[in-house]
């Protein structure tokens, strides 16, 4: 822990005291004060006579106190505050809007490795499978995002797996986010808070061993490099197999980071990160059946692989470079500036299950070849004031974003029309499904590129209307422009359509806070998001959906927040997402509508903090009810009213409980319970049900010495059987048995 020294001669002048803290320095000047006064009181008028000789001399005092640790602002599972829902640093209680954070301290004690595992213990959140290439995931049943994920703050949208290695904590928003992060955030997003380079010492290694020869190490090291500068450097290196037969992984990064602070008003970091993620794409199992409610194949087999492991390979490489400036002036105004410039080259390749195991005990394959290389260059510019107008306190916030990002993409299938393997060996039988042909990719099936430009520009007002009232408005502006180019495919070696799209899009905040007691407070909020017609990757445009308006979600939300002490908060939250201007086909071929189609309602609650000194406790219920509000025909299948949403269960709980037995000793247990829920929004004629499932997971924990650490965790204790996730109705992945790894953790 990093300390604040001050030395003071109490024979000096009290006004040259170099310390820092003006509170401390205020009292210990009194302090002084009082002292000459008690003695020139003992002395009488001989103290104003003669000062020389009645001058106190004492020895040098050192005083030291505990400065607020600079590489881990948020300590155990209950942080306080945040800037991502607000742009300024902002009490949690005081933000209208569901905010789950997962502190750095739940994140080692559960073991989380990923995005997936990170919103186990997050209502209203549900883990896609992403096709086995990336993190995917559904927010209050608004869709299946692959966009909403952000870094500090900045847009961090490639279709790509995350490690969590220089990740401080993750900030779960729920509720539309336009405001705030731009297009997109319909149902939620996902942001990750750097580690940070401060001058608080930090030197720890971490070694995992898991199940399925899982190996992984981790470093972060940082200090002062002197009373200006800071440095720290985070790295990753990870090897592992796993329970489905052939799949594996390799990934490895690493990030140096470098704070400066030239004065007390002034900060400067500036960060980089090299990140390679290989591994074997898993698209898991299909369904059988051809009707309603059909089920996952053989959920009790865990490991066979549908298709080719063996050619199925991923591959990401992410560069990234980011900057972030803040000044302070002496009126009030702060500014801060982020820029974040990031080059993603990824490629995957798979052969799948792309249907459901027929009668004859038959199921097809599909395969092809993905590349995409994206650069993203986005700059953001918030400037903040307080000021008192009106007989109320304001704190303004104006900003402006400016962004560019350049995506071209392509794909190699068997033929120039789909991805179906030909023949016999695109047919296989269901209980030996392993593809034993040869792979002919040699279709260039698509063949795009896109350049998007964003400008955008949005304003803030957080009122403090009285000691109980608060209010929060805000609106943003977002010039949307999208250049795209459909280029030669193997079928049309002459192909160049453009196509060009802009959309200027206002997206409106409200909230109201009223705090009956301090720890206590109530909200309503409103808030609105847009999805381009292109969708989050930026992706899919036609000439049929080139004039249609972007997707549109509308969130209402009431809810509670209380602190019952200063370690332990509760949450509650009911909400109403509504979903319209979704693209559907219409009588004439070739063209398309545009239809108000989806609605979700639930209630939120989430807990998190400690009980009492040795208990610890983070987790929360979620109930929602999502579904098509008016019958509608979207790429010829035919949807009807009232039906429910896709990876979207009705109920979800979890909970996560550590408990200390003393300072060497600690446990925990935690629960994952889902009801079933449908892979895909069912249709008229098909659907597949993934059924629900109760998990438990454990851990033990050993503090053998000041530096020393070991942890083991178990996960799915009772071995249960379960689908996990699911991409589509015959993309389905099972559960991982009984299993678990080992961490120690050294701290030098």
């Amino acid at each position: 822990m990093k300390t604040t020294q001050a030395r003071l001669s109490l024979n000096q002048n009290a006004s040259a005291f170099p310390y820092e803290n003006s509170r401390l320095k205020s009292a210990i000047q009194l302090a002084i004060l009082g002292l000459g006064l008690a003695a020139g009181a003992s002395h009488g008028t001989a103290y104003a006579e003669a000062p020389a000789k009645n001058a106190i001399e004492l020895k040098e005092v050192e005083v030291v106190g505990k400065a607020e640790s600079d590489t881990k602002p948020v300590k155990g599972y209950n942080a306080k505050s945040s800037r991502s829902a607000t742009k300024t640093d902002t009490d949690l209680k005081d933000t209208p809007q569901s905010v789950t954070v997962v502190t750095q301290d739940v994140m080692k004690d559960q073991s989380i490795q990923s995005i997936s595992e990170a919103v186990r213990y997050v209502p209203g959140v549900t883990a896609s499978q992403g096709e086995g290439n990336r993190d995917a995931l559904n927010f209050r049943g608004a869709g299946v995002t692959t966009g909403d994920f952000y870094l500090d703050g900045v847009r961090d949208d490639i279709q790509t797996y995350r490690d969590l290695y220089n990740t401080d904590r993750i900030e779960v928003l729920r509720g539309s986010n336009a405001m705030i992060f731009g297009r997109g955030g319909s149902g939620g997003v996902i942001n990750r808070v750097s580690k940070e380079a401060g001058w608080d010492p930090v030197r720890e290694l971490s070694l995992t061993y898991g199940a399925y020869d899982q190996k992984r190490a981790t470093i972060d090291v940082g200090n002062g490099i002197n009373d200006v500068a800071a440095f720290r450097l985070n790295t990753v290196y990870e090897d592992a197999n796993s329970y489905r037969d052939g799949v594996n992984l390799e990934r490895y990064g690493i990030t140096p980071t470098l704070t400066i602070k030239p004065t007390d008003s002034t900060k400067i970091v500036l960060s980089a990160e090299y990140f390679m993620d290989k591994r074997i794409g898993d698209r898991g199992m299909p369904s059988i059946g051809t009707g309603l409610k059909n089920r996952a194949y053989d959920i009790g087999d865990h490991s066979t692989f549908f298709g080719s492991a063996r050619l199925s390979p991923n591959e990401t490489e992410t560069k990234a470079f980011n900057a972030l400036i803040e000044h302070a002036f002496d009126n009030g105004l702060t500014v801060r500036n982020r820029t974040r410039y990031a080059d993603y080259d990824k490629f995957y390749q798979n052969v799948y299950a792309r249907g459901a195991v027929k009668a004859d005990g038959t199921v097809d394959l599909g395969a092809y070849h993905e590349g995409t290389d994206r650069q993203n260059l986005i700059n953001q510019t918030d400037l903040t004031y307080n000021l008192k107008a009106g007989g109320f306190e304001h704190r303004l916030l104006a900003g402006m974003e400016l962004g560019r990002q350049d995506t071209k993409n392509f794909r190699l299938s068997p033929n120039g029309s789909n991805d179906n393997l030909p023949g016999a060996t695109g047919n296989v039988n269901a209980e030996d499904p392993a593809f034993t042909g040869t792979l002919n990719l040699n279709n260039l099936r698509i063949h795009r590129k896109s350049e998007a430009n964003i400008t955008a520009f949005y304003l803030q007002d957080q009122i403090i209307l009285s000691p109980k009232w608060e209010m929060v408005l805000g609106v943003r502006h977002d010039k949307f422009e999208l250049d795209y180019t459909d280029l030669p495919t193997t079928a049309d070696p002459t192909r160049n359509v453009k196509l060009s799209v802009t959309d200027n899009k206002v997206s409106p905040r409200a909230g109201l806070i009223y705090k009956p007691m301090e720890n206590l407070s109530l909200y309503a909020s409103y808030s609105q998001s847009f999805v381009p017609r292109a969708g989050d990757q930026l992706t899919g445009l036609s000439a049929s959906t080139t004039s249609l308006s972007p997707e549109k979600f509308t969130n209402h939300e009431i809810g509670a927040k209380f602190d019952v002490n200063p370690d332990l908060a509760l949450t509650a939250a009911i909400y109403k997402l509504v979903r319209e201007n979704i693209a559907a086909a219409s009588d004439i071929p070739g063209q398309t509508i545009l239809v108000d189609g989806q609605e979700t309602k639930g209630l939120e609650l989430g807990i998190s903090g400690k009980l009492t000194d040795k208990w610890s406790i983070f987790g929360g219920y979620a109930y929602q009810h999502g579904e098509i509000t008016k019958d509608q025909n979207i790429s010829g299948s035919q949807y009807t009213s009232g039906t429910d949403l896709g990876q979207t269960p009705k109920h979800t709980f979890s909970l996560w409980n550590r408990y200390d037995f003393n300072e060497v000793w600690g446990a925990a247990i935690g629960m994952v319970s889902r009801s079933d829920m449908y892979a895909l929004t069912p249709t008229t004629t098909t659907s597949t049900l993934l059924p629900g499932y109760t998990r438990f997971d454990a851990a033990v924990y050993g503090k053998f010495s000041k530096n020393l650490r070991l942890q083991v965790n178990l996960e799915n204790l009772t071995n249960k059987e379960y689908a996990l996730s699911a991409h589509n109705n015959n993309n389905i992945v099972p559960g991982a048995p009984l299993t678990g790894r080992a961490t120690l953790i050294y701290n030098f």
